[in-house]
């Protein structure tokens, strides 16, 4: 919801709420090394490592949309959200029709991140395209590996917006362990109407203790952006980049 539509629906007596998602932000960058390259030192390090062990146990990566949205693969997908969303969850509520309603509507618009361990799909995500960003929504697995799920989700969907020169991607809510991997904290809003006076008043006043505790947390988080600062740091920076490069 835009600022804009936040007033004018703030001056018709709905109620204010905010909350906090994680956003990967397109900075012009080519490459993921460009990326890395923004990021400091050690949040650098951590993700090659991360994305070196998650792919070791002979796993690769594909990219499906559009016509490569087969039923086949959607059904290796649905096996993952129900093994998964039933472990979290408790009870996935979405049908495995709804997915091939989705192939069949607006696969130019969807994209499966799948990984694949031989010829077996192991895992994977759903996202959505549109508006010059990236959606994640679910994920799901059927082998459990280490920081499989970091590559899935959030490396290799940086990697399809650079590539496909998209302006973020968005990983949604919650997870402040998005923000060590290059996603960082966006304030989101929305509006509510509630017609019974004395509701209205015990939600108003939660919202607005509710909203100095998401702006005090969005400021924390931001303090801890995995992005290099701007100081007389940024000659060894530069040289701990290339030092690395060189496979020291």
């Amino acid at each position: 919801m835009t600022q804009a539509e936040c007033r004018a629906l703030d001056e018709r007596g709905f109620l204010m709420r905010t909350d906090q998602q994680f956003h990967w932000e397109n900075a012009g960058f080519a490459t993921f090394d460009d990326f890395l390259a923004a990021l400091s030192s050690r949040k650098r390090k951590t993700i090659k490592r991360e994305r070196r062990d998650a792919l070791s146990p002979g796993i690769e990566v594909v990219w499906l949309t559009g016509a490569d949205l087969t039923e086949a693969a959607w059904d290796a997908f649905f096996a993952f959200y129900v093994e998964t969303g039933s472990r979290k969850w408790g009870r996935p509520y979405l049908t495995r029709e709804f997915f091939s309603l989705i192939g069949q509507t607006m696969a130019n618009e969807a994209l499966l991140i799948m990984a694949k361990r031989g010829q077996r799909f192991i895992a994977g995500a759903i996202n959505f395209i549109g508006d010059g960003a990236l959606f994640g929504r679910h994920w799901g697995a059927i082998e459990h590996h280490p920081f499989l799920h970091f590559e899935i989700c959030y490396y290799q969907a940086i990697e399809y917006a650079i590539a496909h020169r998209l302006n973020r991607v968005e990983a949604g809510a919650q997870g402040e362990h998005k923000l060590a991997r290059g996603y960082l904290p966006n304030t989101t809003h929305s509006a509510h109407y509630i017609a019974d006076p004395g509701l209205r008043r015990a939600i108003d006043d939660y919202l607005k203790r509710e909203r100095a505790h998401v702006e005090a947390a969005g400021r924390e988080l931001r303090e801890a952006s995995p992005f290099r600062k701007c100081s007389g740091s940024e000659d060894r920076e530069a040289q701990e980049l290339a030092d690395e490069d060189a496979g020291f």
